[in-house]
């Protein structure tokens, strides 16, 4: 008998997108950061990464603007080990969680769609329960998998359809290709 990782489910792996947003300490940077920690996560391929976004931010006062974009891994690791590992990332890149949503942060990763899985508990709801209000979600998502099914809403293509973009700028980012 061979043991395994815990978390890790080797039967299978699973196509998993992943949200990635800054707005401290060098956005751009941060995001290539969380792109390179991401490419390193046992049991998991880095595919593909969008091209990034700039947007204002959601949330209170002032703050700066967001770069976003959205990653494709496919992973061993079960969502809530994947959850715990997006976490670690975040840890070491410095994000500070406090009592007020949508404050600043430095990284922010979200898992939007793990498979065709439908996941809701205390710790994580996939597909993302506001991936479809989202703009700065939807474009970058769009770019890698225009087609993909999001449970229960639809298309990409269609709920992109559905918002307004015109706050979204494209990042040059001609050095981010995994």
């Amino acid at each position: 008998m061979t043991a395994t990782a815990v978390g890790v489910d080797t039967a299978f792996t699973s196509t998993v997108y992943i949200g990635i947003g800054s707005n401290l300490d060098g956005p751009v940077q941060q995001v290539r950061s969380a792109r390179d920690a991401l490419a390193e996560l046992p049991n998991t391929q880095l595919l593909e990464i969008s091209p990034l976004y700039s947007n204002p931010a959601l949330g209170p006062g002032q703050q700066p603007d967001y770069v976003n974009a959205v990653a494709v891994i496919e992973t061993r690791l079960e969502p809530h080990a994947l959850l715990d590992a997006l976490l670690l990332i975040e840890v070491n890149q410095d994000r500070l969680r406090g009592p007020i949503r949508w404050q600043p942060r430095t990284i922010d990763l979200d898992v939007l769609m793990y498979g065709d899985r439908t996941i809701g508990d205390r710790r994580l709801t996939v597909p993302h329960p506001r991936m479809h209000e989202r703009a700065f979600v939807l474009k970058p998502l769009f770019d890698l998998a225009p087609d993909l099914d999001v449970p229960g809403l639809g298309s990409v293509a269609t709920l992109l359809g559905r918002l307004p973009d015109g706050s979204l700028r494209r990042v040059d980012d001609s050095r981010d290709a995994p």
